[in-house]
């Protein structure tokens, strides 16, 4: 009887070298995945960044020029949202702009809207002017229901935001702006979802509001990995 040995050490020797080659071609990927990610998520950041920097250019802008024509408006340093209370605009539970509400815009407009749009690299940046109406969360008389007391506050926020939206095409701003307020301008009533708490409790006079918000174009993390896409089929299509 013949007994002959198979040499396995060769098909061995190359099982191991192909399983080392296949572990170290994915350790190279991983690593280059990870490198393309932390500069993906290196680029998003500084676009958020830039992001930021225009709402605090607008209200740096918004403050220096309402303080030089004594214009009293509560500013956010961050955010550039301008809060004005009802008292400033209208009589007590009524949406008609008072006739000092009415002073008051034809001073406070042509700033603001000047302040958002002269610097033409900040308004190609900004998406929407939201106008927002907000009421305290004390009851309307005879009403009793909570879900009837939010409509009804509700209709009065919206109805005070849309009555400064209309009143702003009557003040002097400049009139060469219309046709991008067209598109930028949004009106939302709030009613009391977003009340002022001072000292954990609700500050009725502060909750009565209306608040400009400037919506500037925000990047995703899925439009900016788009972005990376096409800029890299495009370095490829050039090659």
């Amino acid at each position: 009887m013949i007994i002959r040995r198979v040499n396995t050490s060769n098909s061995t020797t190359e099982e191991n070298v192909f399983w080392t080659t296949m572990s170290d071609l994915l350790l190279g990927l991983a690593i280059i995945f990870i490198v393309l990610f932390i500069l993906a998520m290196t680029g998003f950041t500084q676009m958020k960044a830039e992001e930021q920097n225009i709402k605090n250019n607008v209200a740096k802008e918004l403050k220096e020029n309402l303080k030089k024509h004594n214009i009293d408006a509560q500013i956010d340093a961050v955010t550039g949202d301008v809060k004005l209370s009802d008292l400033q605009l209208f009589e007590l539970g009524s949406y008609e702009l008072s006739a000092s509400g009415k002073q008051f815009l034809n001073k406070f407009i042509p700033i603001y809207i000047n302040a958002v749009f002269d610097n033409q690299k900040l308004s190609e940046k900004i998406e929407n002017i939201v106008i927002q109406g907000h009421t305290d969360s004390q009851s309307f008389a005879g009403v009793n229901s909570k879900d009837e007391q939010f409509i009804k506050n509700m209709e009065l926020s919206t109805k005070r935001a849309n009555e400064v939206a209309k009143y702003i095409f009557y003040t002097p701003f400049n009139k060469k702006y219309s046709s991008k307020l067209y598109k930028m301008l949004m009106v939302e009533g709030k009613s009391y979802s977003q009340p002022v708490i001072v000292n954990g409790k609700e500050d009725y006079a502060k909750s009565r509001r209306v608040e400009l918000k400037v919506i500037v174009k925000s990047t995703n993390i899925d439009d900016f990995i788009g972005m990376i896409k096409n800029e890299t089929s495009k370095n490829q299509k050039g090659k």
